[in-house]
């Protein structure tokens, strides 16, 4: 069964709330296994079919645990080519986050991103969190043996 992960970050719980909808809306196919965590490990991506990366913007920036774990990965040499990929965040003013997370998910890693990147100011309402299950859902049936 294809396996997504879904890795993100959360300060105010803004983006947690968002990263559960995704789950939430991936679960509502049948047929992929859906992991849903605030930490992973570089060998973690390489097990993962579709890989969805959230992230709050800080300072115009991802949050430093997305950086990291990016950066791990670059440096211990991880194929994470033609995988799935997509990417979300909340923000307060700017929103940078999402579109840097798909940047390396595309240049650096060569993962297949679904754009744009999701991104919801502040606290996502019932509308916003409907755009993540769809997203979720997405990202799913790319990756759901047919």
């Amino acid at each position: 069964m294809p396996k997504m992960l879904i890795v993100y970050n959360s300060r105010t719980g803004n983006t947690e709330k968002m990263a559960e909808a995704v789950a939430e809306g991936a679960r509502s196919l049948a047929g992929v296994n859906v992991f849903l965590t605030y930490h992973a490990k570089p060998e973690d991506l390489t097990e993962a079919d579709a890989i969805i990366f959230g992230s709050p913007t800080y300072h115009h920036d991802m949050a430093l645990d997305m950086k990291n774990l990016l950066e791990e990965a670059a440096m211990a040499k991880v194929t994470l080519k033609g995988k799935v990929g997509a990417a979300f965040g909340s923000y307060g003013w700017s929103g940078e986050a999402p579109e840097l997370l798909l940047e390396v998910m595309k240049l650096r890693f060569e993962i297949n991103t679904l754009e744009p990147a999701l991104k919801i100011r502040y606290t996502p309402d019932e509308r916003g969190l409907e755009y993540c299950r769809k997203l979720g859902k997405e990202v799913a049936e790319k990756i759901k043996p047919t």
